[in-house]
Protein backbone atom coordinates (compact mmCIF):
# COMPACT_ATOMS: atom_id res chain seq x y z
CA UNK A 1 0.00 0.00 0.00
CA UNK A 2 1.50 3.52 -0.74
CA UNK A 3 0.14 6.84 0.76
CA UNK A 4 0.06 9.80 -2.05
CA UNK A 5 2.93 12.23 -1.08
CA UNK A 6 1.69 15.00 1.37
CA UNK A 7 2.11 18.19 0.94
CA UNK A 8 3.77 18.24 4.48
CA UNK A 9 7.26 19.64 3.96
CA UNK A 10 8.32 18.24 7.29
CA UNK A 11 7.25 14.74 6.19
CA UNK A 12 10.70 13.56 6.37
CA UNK A 13 10.95 14.35 10.17
CA UNK A 14 10.97 10.79 11.75
CA UNK A 15 10.35 12.54 15.25
CA UNK A 16 6.81 13.57 13.98
CA UNK A 17 3.07 11.79 14.90
CA UNK A 18 1.99 10.31 11.13
CA UNK A 19 -1.67 10.15 11.17
CA UNK A 20 -3.57 8.55 7.84
CA UNK A 21 -6.79 9.88 6.94
CA UNK A 22 -9.00 9.81 3.68
CA UNK A 23 -7.93 12.52 0.80
CA UNK A 24 -6.97 14.00 -0.94
CA UNK A 25 -7.02 17.26 0.63
CA UNK A 26 -10.00 19.10 1.65
CA UNK A 27 -12.34 16.54 2.60
CA UNK A 28 -14.92 16.43 6.11
CA UNK A 29 -12.04 14.35 7.54
CA UNK A 30 -9.34 16.42 7.34
CA UNK A 31 -11.56 19.45 8.19
CA UNK A 32 -12.47 17.05 11.17
CA UNK A 33 -8.87 15.96 12.17
CA UNK A 34 -7.62 19.91 11.43
CA UNK A 35 -10.28 20.69 14.88
CA UNK A 36 -7.96 18.86 17.22
CA UNK A 37 -4.65 21.03 17.86
CA UNK A 38 -2.08 17.25 18.26
CA UNK A 39 -3.42 16.21 15.41
CA UNK A 40 -2.83 19.08 12.97
CA UNK A 41 0.30 19.44 14.32
CA UNK A 42 1.07 15.68 12.94
CA UNK A 43 2.53 14.85 9.62
CA UNK A 44 -0.89 14.06 7.44
CA UNK A 45 -0.91 11.64 5.10
CA UNK A 46 -3.82 11.23 2.62
CA UNK A 47 -5.12 7.59 1.68
CA UNK A 48 -7.73 7.32 -1.08
CA UNK A 49 -10.30 5.10 1.17
CA UNK A 50 -11.13 4.84 4.42
CA UNK A 51 -10.51 0.95 4.63
CA UNK A 52 -6.66 2.05 3.64
CA UNK A 53 -6.53 4.46 6.16
CA UNK A 54 -7.87 1.68 8.96
CA UNK A 55 -4.84 -1.12 7.38
CA UNK A 56 -2.27 1.49 7.37
CA UNK A 57 -2.63 2.10 11.24
CA UNK A 58 -2.72 -1.29 11.61
CA UNK A 59 0.66 -2.42 9.51
CA UNK A 60 2.25 0.58 11.40
CA UNK A 61 2.59 2.57 8.49
CA UNK A 62 1.12 5.36 10.36
CA UNK A 63 1.15 6.03 13.80
CA UNK A 64 -2.86 6.87 13.87
CA UNK A 65 -5.86 6.60 11.39
CA UNK A 66 -8.90 8.72 11.77
CA UNK A 67 -12.10 7.96 9.70
CA UNK A 68 -15.46 8.90 9.62
CA UNK A 69 -17.83 5.97 11.52
CA UNK A 70 -21.58 7.82 11.65
CA UNK A 71 -23.73 10.87 10.12
CA UNK A 72 -26.26 11.84 11.60
CA UNK A 73 -28.61 11.67 8.52
CA UNK A 74 -27.68 8.81 6.81
CA UNK A 75 -26.51 6.31 10.16
CA UNK A 76 -23.79 4.48 9.98
CA UNK A 77 -20.69 4.25 7.51
CA UNK A 78 -20.72 0.50 6.97
CA UNK A 79 -17.11 0.31 5.05
CA UNK A 80 -15.53 1.89 8.71
CA UNK A 81 -17.88 -0.10 10.90
CA UNK A 82 -17.33 -3.20 8.84
CA UNK A 83 -13.15 -3.22 8.47
CA UNK A 84 -12.83 -2.09 12.20
CA UNK A 85 -15.24 -5.46 13.25
CA UNK A 86 -13.90 -7.88 10.67
CA UNK A 87 -10.35 -6.82 9.12
CA UNK A 88 -7.86 -5.19 11.02
CA UNK A 89 -6.76 -5.17 14.78
CA UNK A 90 -7.03 -1.28 16.73
CA UNK A 91 -8.05 0.35 18.67
CA UNK A 92 -10.33 3.56 19.35
CA UNK A 93 -8.81 6.48 20.78
CA UNK A 94 -11.04 9.45 20.39
CA UNK A 95 -14.01 10.58 19.03
CA UNK A 96 -15.02 14.02 17.01
CA UNK A 97 -18.12 14.98 16.51
CA UNK A 98 -17.94 17.86 13.17
CA UNK A 99 -21.07 19.90 12.35
CA UNK A 100 -21.31 19.35 8.29
CA UNK A 101 -22.13 21.82 6.19
CA UNK A 102 -22.33 20.47 2.28
CA UNK A 103 -21.58 22.88 -0.55
CA UNK A 104 -22.30 23.10 -4.74
CA UNK A 105 -18.71 23.70 -5.77
CA UNK A 106 -17.88 24.60 -9.33
CA UNK A 107 -15.25 25.82 -11.69
CA UNK A 108 -15.38 29.69 -11.69
CA UNK A 109 -17.63 31.30 -14.22
CA UNK A 110 -19.99 28.55 -13.59
CA UNK A 111 -24.01 28.88 -12.53
CA UNK A 112 -25.81 26.82 -10.78
CA UNK A 113 -28.55 27.26 -13.81
CA UNK A 114 -25.89 25.50 -15.97
CA UNK A 115 -25.02 22.11 -13.87
CA UNK A 116 -25.70 19.08 -15.57
CA UNK A 117 -24.01 16.70 -13.51
CA UNK A 118 -23.17 16.33 -9.80
CA UNK A 119 -20.48 14.31 -8.64
CA UNK A 120 -19.45 13.25 -4.97
CA UNK A 121 -19.35 10.94 -2.23
CA UNK A 122 -22.24 8.97 -1.68
CA UNK A 123 -22.74 9.86 1.47
CA UNK A 124 -22.35 13.40 0.81
CA UNK A 125 -25.00 13.28 -2.32
CA UNK A 126 -27.87 11.16 0.00
CA UNK A 127 -27.26 14.21 2.51
CA UNK A 128 -28.46 16.79 0.18
CA UNK A 129 -31.20 14.58 -2.01
CA UNK A 130 -34.25 17.46 -1.07
CA UNK A 131 -31.86 20.65 -2.26
CA UNK A 132 -30.97 17.96 -6.16
CA UNK A 133 -34.88 17.17 -6.13
CA UNK A 134 -35.72 20.56 -5.95
CA UNK A 135 -33.09 23.11 -7.62
CA UNK A 136 -31.68 20.38 -9.96
CA UNK A 137 -33.92 17.83 -10.72
CA UNK A 138 -32.86 16.45 -13.81
CA UNK A 139 -29.09 16.16 -12.70
CA UNK A 140 -26.64 13.26 -13.01
CA UNK A 141 -24.72 11.94 -9.99
CA UNK A 142 -22.14 10.00 -9.41
CA UNK A 143 -19.91 8.62 -7.17
CA UNK A 144 -16.13 9.64 -6.14
CA UNK A 145 -14.12 8.37 -3.13
CA UNK A 146 -14.49 11.12 -1.53
CA UNK A 147 -15.47 14.59 -1.66
CA UNK A 148 -12.51 16.47 -1.90
CA UNK A 149 -11.58 13.90 -4.84
CA UNK A 150 -15.34 14.98 -6.05
CA UNK A 151 -13.70 18.62 -6.43
CA UNK A 152 -10.41 17.49 -7.24
CA UNK A 153 -12.29 16.58 -10.23
CA UNK A 154 -14.08 18.97 -11.28
CA UNK A 155 -11.14 21.53 -10.97
CA UNK A 156 -9.18 19.84 -13.43
CA UNK A 157 -11.93 18.83 -15.99
CA UNK A 158 -12.46 22.63 -16.02
CA UNK A 159 -16.27 21.77 -17.17
CA UNK A 160 -18.83 24.40 -15.75
CA UNK A 161 -21.24 22.33 -16.19
CA UNK A 162 -20.26 19.66 -13.91
CA UNK A 163 -20.16 20.33 -9.91
CA UNK A 164 -19.21 18.84 -7.12
CA UNK A 165 -20.66 18.87 -3.28
CA UNK A 166 -18.09 19.02 -0.89
CA UNK A 167 -16.07 21.42 1.61
CA UNK A 168 -15.69 25.16 1.75
CA UNK A 169 -11.71 24.20 2.30
CA UNK A 170 -11.47 21.67 -0.96
CA UNK A 171 -12.92 24.86 -2.44
CA UNK A 172 -10.07 26.72 -1.61
CA UNK A 173 -7.67 24.40 -2.47
CA UNK A 174 -9.15 23.71 -5.88
CA UNK A 175 -9.96 27.05 -6.81
CA UNK A 176 -13.91 26.58 -6.63
CA UNK A 177 -16.78 28.85 -6.55
CA UNK A 178 -19.67 27.82 -3.99
CA UNK A 179 -22.68 27.95 -6.61
CA UNK A 180 -25.09 27.25 -3.49
CA UNK A 181 -23.81 27.20 0.24
CA UNK A 182 -24.70 24.82 3.45
CA UNK A 183 -27.38 23.04 0.50
CA UNK A 184 -28.14 20.00 3.18
CA UNK A 185 -31.53 18.48 3.88
CA UNK A 186 -30.89 18.84 7.38
CA UNK A 187 -29.45 21.94 9.48
CA UNK A 188 -28.56 19.77 12.43
CA UNK A 189 -26.91 17.38 10.22
CA UNK A 190 -23.32 16.14 11.84
CA UNK A 191 -20.47 13.33 11.21
CA UNK A 192 -18.59 11.64 13.90
CA UNK A 193 -15.10 10.20 13.51
CA UNK A 194 -13.09 8.71 15.16
CA UNK A 195 -9.24 8.23 15.81
CA UNK A 196 -7.49 4.48 16.10
CA UNK A 197 -4.03 3.07 16.43
CA UNK A 198 -2.71 -0.01 17.64
CA UNK A 199 -1.85 1.58 21.12
CA UNK A 200 -3.25 0.37 24.49
CA UNK A 201 -6.42 1.60 25.45
CA UNK A 202 -7.43 5.23 26.38
CA UNK A 203 -6.98 5.98 30.03
CA UNK A 204 -10.82 6.66 31.73
CA UNK A 205 -11.28 10.42 32.20
CA UNK A 206 -15.19 10.50 33.66
CA UNK A 207 -16.70 10.72 30.72
CA UNK A 208 -16.20 8.10 28.40
CA UNK A 209 -17.57 5.32 25.83
CA UNK A 210 -16.78 2.00 25.18
CA UNK A 211 -17.64 0.08 21.71
CA UNK A 212 -17.83 -3.78 21.39
CA UNK A 213 -18.84 -5.85 18.83
CA UNK A 214 -21.31 -9.11 20.00
CA UNK A 215 -21.34 -11.97 18.18
CA UNK A 216 -23.71 -14.53 18.70
CA UNK A 217 -23.67 -18.45 19.77
CA UNK A 218 -26.41 -19.06 17.76
CA UNK A 219 -29.19 -17.51 15.93
CA UNK A 220 -32.04 -18.12 18.01
CA UNK A 221 -35.59 -15.85 19.19
CA UNK A 222 -34.41 -13.37 22.22
CA UNK A 223 -30.52 -13.58 21.55
CA UNK A 224 -30.32 -9.35 20.90
CA UNK A 225 -32.79 -9.16 23.67
CA UNK A 226 -30.64 -11.56 25.53
CA UNK A 227 -27.78 -9.11 25.32
CA UNK A 228 -29.58 -5.92 25.76
CA UNK A 229 -30.67 -7.50 29.26
CA UNK A 230 -26.88 -7.18 30.31
CA UNK A 231 -26.84 -3.43 30.15
CA UNK A 232 -30.24 -3.01 31.43
CA UNK A 233 -29.74 -4.68 34.25
CA UNK A 234 -26.27 -2.88 34.97
CA UNK A 235 -28.14 0.67 34.13
CA UNK A 236 -25.68 1.31 31.34
CA UNK A 237 -26.83 3.51 28.22
CA UNK A 238 -26.19 2.22 24.72
CA UNK A 239 -25.49 5.14 22.59
CA UNK A 240 -25.47 2.92 19.41
CA UNK A 241 -26.87 -0.27 18.56
CA UNK A 242 -26.61 -1.63 14.87
CA UNK A 243 -27.08 -4.81 12.92
CA UNK A 244 -24.33 -6.01 10.48
CA UNK A 245 -24.01 -9.68 8.56
CA UNK A 246 -21.13 -11.18 9.43
CA UNK A 247 -20.83 -12.27 5.91
CA UNK A 248 -21.03 -16.21 6.85
CA UNK A 249 -24.72 -16.49 5.50
CA UNK A 250 -27.87 -15.22 5.10
CA UNK A 251 -29.36 -14.22 8.49
CA UNK A 252 -26.12 -14.51 10.82
CA UNK A 253 -25.44 -10.81 12.18
CA UNK A 254 -23.58 -9.26 14.97
CA UNK A 255 -24.52 -6.03 16.60
CA UNK A 256 -21.77 -3.42 17.09
CA UNK A 257 -22.85 -1.47 20.29
CA UNK A 258 -21.69 2.30 21.97
CA UNK A 259 -22.04 2.35 25.27
CA UNK A 260 -21.62 4.68 28.10
CA UNK A 261 -18.75 4.23 30.49
CA UNK A 262 -15.49 2.83 30.08
CA UNK A 263 -13.61 -0.92 30.73
CA UNK A 264 -11.90 0.60 33.40
CA UNK A 265 -14.97 0.91 34.90
CA UNK A 266 -15.94 -2.25 37.24
CA UNK A 267 -19.70 -2.31 36.04
CA UNK A 268 -18.96 -2.29 32.78
CA UNK A 269 -15.99 -4.80 33.01
CA UNK A 270 -18.65 -6.93 34.45
CA UNK A 271 -21.35 -6.16 31.96
CA UNK A 272 -18.37 -7.73 29.15
CA UNK A 273 -17.81 -10.43 30.71
CA UNK A 274 -20.99 -11.55 31.44
CA UNK A 275 -21.76 -10.50 27.49
CA UNK A 276 -18.65 -13.11 26.52
CA UNK A 277 -19.38 -16.02 28.95
CA UNK A 278 -22.78 -16.37 27.82
CA UNK A 279 -23.81 -15.21 24.25
CA UNK A 280 -20.51 -15.58 22.47
CA UNK A 281 -17.43 -13.74 20.97
CA UNK A 282 -17.04 -10.11 22.14
CA UNK A 283 -14.63 -7.74 20.12
CA UNK A 284 -13.10 -4.96 22.00
CA UNK A 285 -12.74 -1.79 19.90
CA UNK A 286 -12.06 0.56 22.66
CA UNK A 287 -12.79 3.11 25.60
CA UNK A 288 -12.26 6.46 24.84
CA UNK A 289 -13.63 10.22 25.68
CA UNK A 290 -17.02 11.00 24.83
CA UNK A 291 -17.42 14.03 22.36
CA UNK A 292 -20.44 14.98 23.68
CA UNK A 293 -20.68 18.74 24.08
CA UNK A 294 -20.89 18.53 27.82
CA UNK A 295 -17.99 16.36 28.03
CA UNK A 296 -15.59 18.47 29.19
CA UNK A 297 -17.82 19.94 32.30
CA UNK A 298 -18.61 16.39 33.16
CA UNK A 299 -14.90 15.34 33.46
CA UNK A 300 -14.19 18.18 35.34
CA UNK A 301 -17.30 17.16 37.42
CA UNK A 302 -15.77 13.96 37.87
CA UNK A 303 -12.24 15.02 38.88
CA UNK A 304 -13.49 17.25 41.36
CA UNK A 305 -15.58 14.70 43.20
CA UNK A 306 -12.97 11.94 43.03
CA UNK A 307 -10.64 14.82 44.92
CA UNK A 308 -13.42 15.47 47.21
CA UNK A 309 -13.83 11.53 47.82
CA UNK A 310 -10.12 11.24 48.17
CA UNK A 311 -9.63 13.94 50.88
CA UNK A 312 -13.17 12.29 52.34
CA UNK A 313 -11.52 8.86 53.32
CA UNK A 314 -8.07 10.48 53.56
CA UNK A 315 -9.85 11.40 57.10
CA UNK A 316 -11.26 8.79 57.88
CA UNK A 317 -8.50 6.48 57.28
CA UNK A 318 -6.32 9.13 59.86
CA UNK A 319 -8.94 8.48 62.32
CA UNK A 320 -8.11 4.56 62.83
CA UNK A 321 -6.95 3.95 66.27
CA UNK A 322 -3.11 2.52 66.55
CA UNK A 323 -5.04 -0.04 69.46
CA UNK A 324 -7.97 -1.68 70.15
CA UNK A 325 -10.39 -0.81 72.73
Amino acid sequence: MTAPTSPDPDATDPSRVRVGFLGPRGTFTEQALLTQPDLAAAHLVPYPTMAEVLRAAEAGEVDHGFVAIENSIEGTVNVTSDVLTFDVDVMIQREVVLNVQQHLLGVPGATLEGVREVVSYPHATAQVRDFLHRELPDVVTRAANSTAEAAKRVAETGDPSVAAIGTDLSAKIYGLDVLAAEIEDHPENQTRFVLVSRHDVAPPTGHDKTTVVAFQHADRPGSLLSILQEFAARRINLTRLESRPTKKGLGDYCFVLDLEGHVADDVVADCLKALRTKHGDVKFLGSYPSADADGDARRETVDQARTEADGWITDIRARIRDHAL
